[in-house]
């Protein structure tokens, strides 16, 4: 079962004087939830930035790097990239984000739409039990949480499953580098695989 949130699209500019103006970005007001019962890992990031909304694909900016560590790190047996977004349910993994509405910064994002995120993520958390709750950046989880937090694993846990706070993957974050962005992607697989099922 796939949870989707179906966004919208932003309507077509009309034609005026004769001239067909340059039509806009479809930008999708919300992309939409990958999530199933079943899976080993949720990855939630904060909220969608204007690239993606605009292909409608989590991850699209070419040089944030979430796809290539998935594969990297062993977590999918293939690369995957932004338009294959839907098939990381065919590997386990699942994807969303704390707040659904696209901003350009993450600091658009009002108090209220955090505390309504909160709610509703919680929320599909218990209904689909993941294993793990992998939080793409500390800021993602210090807003769902309420206070500052670490990087790695949490002591508490989230509708039963564990949870796992990675460096943001967004080329802004530039206080880690590369390697030591993967790495936090290495030891999230690494439970995974010494974890999984029978």
């Amino acid at each position: 079962m796939i949870v989707v949130g179906e966004g919208s699209a932003l309507p077509r500019v009309g034609v005026a004087g004769g001239q067909r103006p340059p039509l806009p970005h479809i930008m999708h007001q919300e992309l939409p939830d990958y999530l199933r019962p079943g899976l080993r890992v949720v990855f939630v990031g904060i909220n969608p930035g204007k690239l993606s909304a605009e292909r409608g694909h989590y991850y699209a900016r070419p040089s944030n790097p979430f796809w290539n560590f998935l594969f990297e790190s062993g977590l999918t047996p293939k690369r995957l990239f932004p338009e294959d977004d839907h098939r990381v349910l065919d590997f386990g993994i699942g994807l969303t984000d704390v707040v659904k509405r696209w901003t350009r910064s993450s600091s658009d994002l009002r108090a209220d739409e955090f505390q309504k995120g909160v709610t509703q993520l919680t929320a599909k958390l218990e209904r689909i039990a993941p294993r793990v709750v992998a939080f793409n950046g500390k800021m993602s989880y210090e807003k769902f949480c309420g206070r500052a937090a670490r990087l790695d694993w949490q002591e508490e846990t989230l509708a039963g499953a564990r949870i796992f706070v990675l460096p943001s993957t967004s080329p802004r974050n530039a206080r880690m580098t590369r390697t030591e962005k993967l790495h936090y992607f290495q030891r999230l697989a690494q439970w995974l695989h010494a974890n999984s099922e029978p």
